[in-house]
């Protein structure tokens, strides 16, 4: 299918953007961890301006100064999306998981990015998924957020019980995240904290719980999905953000994205009236773009097109 020339969404060049395991475009990543990524980064920049490796970043966690052990917890974090890290520096996860430990009541923002280096690891050791939980019950909750994405990154099934407990924390960023968690980790089939988030009185959460049950097969968020593709309903809901260009967008495309994910079963194709719309007027390029992916994926198959016609 032909592009239509829309460009990547500005939340790309932070840190968290880097995960295609698990298909991170597919969602709506809280905005509260976006957001310290992004602002973060260009101070950063003008601090930390050379490339070093993981152990010197470490030691300057472990001995620097207040203003440069958090940049280079940043650092490292962003390294540790790139695979060749953990193949050069074969102890670096138990540093990693060691110096997490150590971080304990300290600077919030050198935890945050030490959970999210943690979740990048390709082989991580038997300690990680326990130094994380641990942190499940931390002060900070940005703090929780990173630790909680750093767990779904991780992709440890036995998780999921700490992920559902999280999902009654007053912070709507800290149910947001365990919601987006629960949409990637497996679990019985039965999605009762998803189906209970659909009906959390905080848009955003309601969002990801309707994506995150589309990415298990589960059309039972199509409600809360035909929302998402009311541009006048999702203006009113999303708070403007520098952090992101189109915020607007971004939600209309996840939604779209997760009725494609339902492809042509019944529930998805209820949506297609809607999806159409978006289609043939909305003026968004890169909404115009998903909305005519998802018609293609909302198409039946050549077999059950047959079947269809022979009833």
């Amino acid at each position: 299918m032909q592009k239509l020339g829309e460009r990547e969404p500005a939340r790309t060049d932070g840190p968290l953007a880097v995960a295609p395991a698990l298909s991170v475009q597919f969602f709506l990543i809280p905005l509260a961890v976006v957001a310290v990524v992004v602002a973060v980064y260009g101070g950063f920049r003008l601090i930390v301006a050379d490339e070093r490796s993981p152990e010197e970043y470490l030691n300057e966690i472990r001995t620097g100064g207040r203003d440069r052990r958090w940049p280079a917890a940043y650092e490292l974090a962003r390294i540790m999306a790139e695979p060749e890290t953990e193949a050069q520096f074969p102890g670096l996860g138990l540093a990693l998981v060691q110096a997490f430990v150590d971080s304990t009541g300290d600077d919030p923002r050198v935890r945050r990015y030490l959970a999210l280096a943690l979740g990048r690891l390709e082989s991580p050791p038997a300690e990680t998924v326990a130094a994380l939980s641990a942190a499940l019950d931390d002060p900070d909750s940005e703090t929780v957020i990173s630790v909680i994405w750093a767990l779904a990154l991780l992709g440890e099934e036995t998780v999921v019980p700490h992920i559902v407990g999280m999902f009654g924390a007053q912070d709507p960023g800290v149910r947001k995240m365990a919601v987006y968690a629960l949409g990637v980790l497996p679990d019985d089939g039965s999605h009762t904290t998803l189906r209970a988030a659909l009906d959390d009185p905080v848009p955003d959460v309601q969002w990801n719980a309707a994506v995150s049950l589309a990415r298990h097969g589960d059309g039972r968020g199509v409600t809360v999905l035909r929302r998402m593709l009311d541009r006048d309903y999702v203006t009113r809901q999303v708070t403007p953000s520098g952090t992101l260009a189109d915020p607007v967008s971004d939600v209309m495309i996840s939604g779209l994205q997760a009725v494609a994910a339902l492809g042509a079963i019944s529930l998805g194709e209820n949506l297609r009236a809607p999806v159409a719309a978006l289609a043939d007027a909305d003026p968004s390029l890169k909404v115009r773009q998903a909305a005519m992916e998802t018609l293609d994926a909302l198409e039946p198959s050549p077999i059950s097109r047959n079947v269809a016609e022979r009833q």
